[in-house]
């Protein structure tokens, strides 16, 4: 599987032993880790991506990324899908960053590569979600393209839904 780029980030696919150091929390040598990272969600997201492993086999590439920046290749955070898609298409995502690497745009970033992606391998529907108050998250998932569908006393719900696979010019991989 191939890191998926952006202008300033590389979303590199994990394989099973990187996903167990980082729900482990524990770097092995050569691993460029951004202080904070990895953050209590890049772990779930880890153990996630395992628990389809051991289930249905490796699910990649509908398995977690690592994000990186493509100037020094420092992880500074984790986007993925919760497992391959179902049936119809779909497919449910989830994305965090380290606090330091906040506000700069790099979520909204990966989020639109990763939909492109999505797009491209014949996925349907994205879904995601985030908490009423996490309203960054919220602006990330409406600038990459989604768009809010439902919401309940806990969380907002967003999707972004197509035709069919699209080629596109701004999806770079290698």
């Amino acid at each position: 599987m191939n890191d998926l780029l952006t202008e300033r980030l590389v979303l590199h696919p994990m394989s099973p032993l990187e996903a167990e150091r980082v729900a482990a929390g524990e770097a092995a040598d050569g691993d460029l880790w951004a202080p904070g990272y990895p953050a209590e969600g890049d772990m779930s997201g880890a153990r996630l991506f395992l628990t389809a492993c051991a289930i249905t086999g490796d699910p990649r590439p509908f398995g977690a990324y690592e994000i990186r920046l493509r100037a020094d290749g420092v992880a500074i955070g984790g986007i993925g899908f919760h497992g391959a898609p179902d049936d119809s298409g779909r497919v449910t995502i989830g994305y965090g960053l380290v606090p330091r690497a906040r506000g700069n745009g790099y979520a909204s970033e990966a989020l639109r590569v990763l939909l492109e992606f999505a797009r491209a391998s014949g996925i349907t529907r994205v879904l995601g979600d985030a908490d009423q108050d996490n309203i960054a998250s919220q602006r990330v998932m409406t600038t990459a393209g989604m768009r809010l569908v439902a919401e309940d006393a806990k969380l907002k719900y967003y999707r972004i839904d197509w035709d069919g696979p699209a080629e596109s010019d701004a999806l770079s991989v290698r």
